[in-house]
């Protein structure tokens, strides 16, 4: 009986959603936000693929800071989702399969001869994470491949593939390689012809060194907001983490990708989690609201965050982006979802977040 009035709740709480959004509501949590110096950032919202809200909050708190519709956040990991778009196209065509083995290209890892695509996907390899070394974040300086190449190596197994689940930037550090051998060019070059034109995106690209336009990352100390003094050298980690885009790009990305524009509907399941089964798919996460069901990726610089969800129910995607967290973007998505849904929000009740 419990679970037909849960069901019966969802379903009215999407019927209220899918007929209105209460944008005042939210203008109200940003504004909130931004009167506390609680966060600097931006969201968009869509809806059946168009643009229904969209909201920067906190930039008028950072003294001199310029910017205007095309200024770009780093948006960290779900570089990754994009990433994994691109080995999947290459599996649409039968250049790559999921049980294609990793000594196919790289030999000289540890397990490349079990580790599969797949594993790599979905973070089940085995392999660690080379961004940490010493329990520290080293990567804010350029280094070569080789000595990534060499660090990955060195790490080694941490468990046999397919054994669990443990997120490993090094599977998508060799994942991007393989899509530069398979297409014999660059990943900014394979991003840009095989996304970035297609869905004439103006404002996501791979890093290159010299771009403009991009909102630096802040971080909030002594009751002011500052420049972050370290960031990663994103060369470092090239399909891994190193896209800017706004978050009206990245909400055209997934929208595209959830209406089959990109991949095909068969395709774009094999990326899916299986709910109830798994929190990680092939390239993308379940993110569950009180039982409201969200696929995409969120994303970690040493000062930029982002998520990007899309929900299938309500045809409804959220793209958050922020260069000055104080509130853990998980955290700040789920007030965003809560809004929407009209759920009630105890403003008073949100403070930083340690």
């Amino acid at each position: 009986m419990k679970n037909t009035v849960a069901l019966l709740l969802l379903l009215i709480s999407n019927y209220i959603f899918s007929q209105t959004i209460n944008p005042e509501k939210l203008d109200d949590y940003f504004n909130y936000i931004e009167k506390n110096n609680l966060g600097v950032g931006s969201v968009s919202i869509f809806k059946n693929g168009k643009e229904i809200y969209s909201k920067n909050f906190g930039q008028k708190n950072i003294p001199g800071l310029t910017y205007d519709k095309n200024t770009r956040y780093q948006v960290g990991s779900v570089t990754k989702m994009i990433t994994a778009v691109l080995i999947f196209r290459l599996i649409e065509e039968n250049k790559l399969y999921l049980n294609s083995k990793l000594s196919e290209f790289y030999p000289e890892i540890v397990n490349a001869d079990k580790i599969t695509i797949k594993n790599l996907l979905e973070h089940s390899s085995g392999l660690g994470n080379y961004l940490v070394r010493n329990g520290e974040v080293w990567a804010t300086e350029k280094t070569s491949d080789k000595e990534i190449m060499d660090l990955i190596i060195t790490q080694g197994k941490s468990f046999e593939p397919g054994e669990k689940v443990d997120y490993s930037n090094s599977g998508y550090y060799l994942l991007t390689g393989i899509l530069e051998q398979k297409y014999k060019k660059p990943f900014y070059k394979i991003v840009r012809s095989e996304i970035v034109r297609p869905l004439r995106l103006k404002n996501l690209a791979p890093f290159q060194p010299g771009q403009k336009n991009i909102f630096l990352p802040y971080h909030y100390q002594n009751n002011s907001w500052s420049i972050l003094k370290k960031e990663l050298d994103f060369l470092n980690v090239i399909g891994v983490g190193d896209i800017s885009a706004t978050p009206y790009d990245l909400n055209i990305f997934i929208n595209s990708l959830f209406h089959h524009m990109i991949l095909k509907k068969e395709t774009l399941k094999l990326m899916e989690p299986v709910l109830g089964k798994e929190s990680w798919g092939r390239g993308m996460a379940i993110w569950d609201f009180d039982g409201i069901t969200f696929y995409g990726h969120g994303g970690d610089t040493l000062g930029s965050h982002s998520v990007l969800i899309y929900n299938k129910e309500a045809d409804l995607s959220i793209s958050y982006n922020t260069n000055g967290e104080r509130i853990q973007k998980e955290n700040f998505i789920k007030n965003i979802v809560d809004v929407i849904y009209n759920k009630e929000i105890n403003f008073s009740e949100i403070k930083e977040e340690q």
